[in-house]
C-alpha cells in the first residue's frame, strides 16, 4: 500500500534534563553563596574566595574584623576621683592586624576573688569613644585608649577583664 520511507539515522537525543540538573544546582550554589557572603567573608579560609565571586558579580562585602589581633596595652581600674560610688575603668588597645578593621564592641567584665561574674557589659564603639567613631575604622598599627564610667559592685570586685568582639 503505502510505501515506507528510508529509515533515518538516530540520533541520540540529549535529555534536557540532564543538562538542566548541573545548571540549576550550580545557580543554586551561586546564590546561596552570594547570600551568605558575609557569614562566609567572615571565616578567613573563605573570604578570598567570597571576595572572588564579589568581584565578578558586583556584590560588596562586609569589612573585614579580627577581634584576636586587638592587643589590650595597658588597662586600669580607680575610684571616681568626685564621684562616689563610681569606678573609673580605662584601657589602651592596639589594633596589630596588618588591615583596617570596624570599631569593636569592648567588654568590661567584674570578677569576685574566686573568679565569678559580679557584672559584665558590651559597650559600642559610640560608647567607649565618647562620639561617633572615626569612619574607616581603626588603622592597623593605630591605638586607641578609652575611659569608661561604670557603678561600683563594692568590695566584692577585685578582678575585672576587658574583651573585644
Amino acid at each position: 500500500m503505502f510505501a515506507r520511507p528510508p529509515a533515518a539515522a538516530k540520533i541520540p537525543r540529549v535529555s534536557w534534563a540532564w543538562l538542566a540538573v548541573p545548571v540549576l544546582l550550580s545557580t543554586l550554589l551561586l546564590q546561596v553563596a552570594v547570600a551568605d557572603r558575609a557569614r562566609l567573608a567572615a571565616d578567613r579560609d573563605w573570604r578570598p574566595r567570597i571576595a572572588a565571586l564579589c568581584s565578578v558579580l558586583g556584590c560588596s562585602l562586609p569589612p573585614w574584623r579580627e577581634p584576636r589581633a586587638l592587643r589590650l596595652t595597658s588597662r586600669d581600674l580607680r575610684p571616681h576621683p568626685t564621684l562616689p560610688g563610681v569606678l573609673v575603668a580605662s584601657a589602651t588597645f592596639r589594633n596589630d592586624a596588618p588591615f583596617a578593621q570596624p570599631w569593636p564592641q569592648l567588654q568590661l567584665s567584674l570578677q569576685n576573688i574566686d573568679g565569678e561574674s559580679l557584672g559584665l557589659r558590651r559597650f559600642a564603639p559610640r560608647e567607649y569613644l565618647g562620639a561617633r567613631p572615626p569612619a574607616g575604622g581603626i588603622g592597623a598599627g593605630q591605638s586607641a585608649s578609652v575611659r569608661l564610667e561604670i557603678l561600683d559592685p563594692g568590695k566584692r570586685a577585685v578582678r575585672f577583664g576587658f574583651e573585644f568582639h
